[in-house]
């Protein structure tokens, strides 16, 4: 009955006082922290499914067949690793590590709704179309990103693998082995959300199509350099495995903020929008010369006083 009579008291703009935002928010929180810890539950039965998904591109490209394999890298030049693990602890923690990260990727789709609706409410008709816009295309960018990182890693190994010294065991601890895997995975997948992020800001109203535009030349420099660094290969494919497809983003990202730039200017001729303030105009106009007004002066007495003198034993109308 109570939960429902503050229903019925909610503003239908959406406005609410600080401690229902404040409650909302604290039930919006329980509610994906409990998503996340259910999936990685689930998680922890399967964990070593997923590591071995995780690693199955590096042990496949530099690992040793068989355990400290040193014939191996005696009679070729081609190093392999041994991956390894040290402590007794550490089988453990790998596993709590990793069905927390499964945790958060696969409740995800709940912690991003929870996000939404407690943002939506603040939002005009427009931003929330804009904003799903957003989300529906920042999740394919950051997987495509993945994607790359995890095609690229095998030929990373390699090349990194081939500095060892002749007759030195290569030992690959397999937490690090994991923790570089999902940085890759990581930095990988926010570098391909570079476009969208410069679309938020034109859409935002922040920086203009045209603007983007003129900053091509840096741009596609600091792509490249971006790659170099971000693939630990010396080889120019796999920069440009990384470098080409955010390069091609970003043009793409223009496009869409011009058209933008194109249509704000229309939305801006044809006034706002139904929900929308119209803006005020705060410029000072002058009003020209004000006359004095001046007060009507009281009828006269019945006794011939005129105005002034007392009219039914008071000295005004009043």
């Amino acid at each position: 009955m109570l939960k429902s009579a503050r229903k019925q008291q909610r503003d239908p703009e959406g406005r609410m006082p600080l401690s229902d935002h404040l409650r909302e928010l604290r039930n919006r929180l329980a509610k994906a922290v409990l998503a996340i810890l259910v999936c990685a539950v689930v998680a922890a039965f399967y964990y070593k499914d997923i590591v071995d998904l995780i690693i199955k591109p590096v042990r496949e490209s530099v690992g040793c067949k068989e355990a400290f394999d040193t014939l191996s890298q005696k009679d070729s030049k081609d190093h392999c690793g041994n991956v390894t693990m040290s402590g007794l602890m550490s089988p453990f923690t790998l596993m709590i590590k990793t069905s927390l990260v499964a945790g958060v990727v696969g409740a995800s789709p709940i912690w991003l709704y929870q996000l939404w609706a407690f943002v939506a409410p603040g939002l005009h008709r427009n931003e929330k179309k804009y904003s799903l816009g957003f989300v529906a295309a920042g999740v394919p960018l950051f997987v495509a990103g993945g994607w790359f990182s995890y095609h690229v890693l095998p030929a990373a190994a390699k090349v990194l693998l081939e500095f060892t010294p002749d007759g030195a065991l290569n030992l690959l601890p397999l937490n690090e082995l994991i923790d570089l895997v999902l940085r890759m995975i990581v930095v990988f997948g926010l570098s391909f959300e570079l476009p969208l992020f410069l679309i938020m800001l034109n859409f935002g109203g922040v920086i203009t199509g045209r603007r983007m535009l003129g900053w091509w030349r840096g741009m596609i420099m600091g792509v490249t350099v971006f790659a170099a660094f971000a693939t630990p290969t010396v080889d120019p494919m796999s920069m440009l495995l990384l470098a080409a497809p955010i390069v091609v983003l970003y043009f793409i990202a223009v496009g869409i903020a011009m058209l933008n730039d194109k249509r704000r200017r229309a939305a801006r001729e044809a006034g706002p929008a139904d929900d929308e303030a119209s803006d005020l105009d705060l410029t000072p106009a002058d009003i020209g010369e004000i006359e004095p007004v001046t007060a009507p002066s009281l009828p006269e007495q019945a006794d011939g006083g005129r105005s002034g003198s007392r009219v039914n034993g008071y000295d005004d109308v009043t």
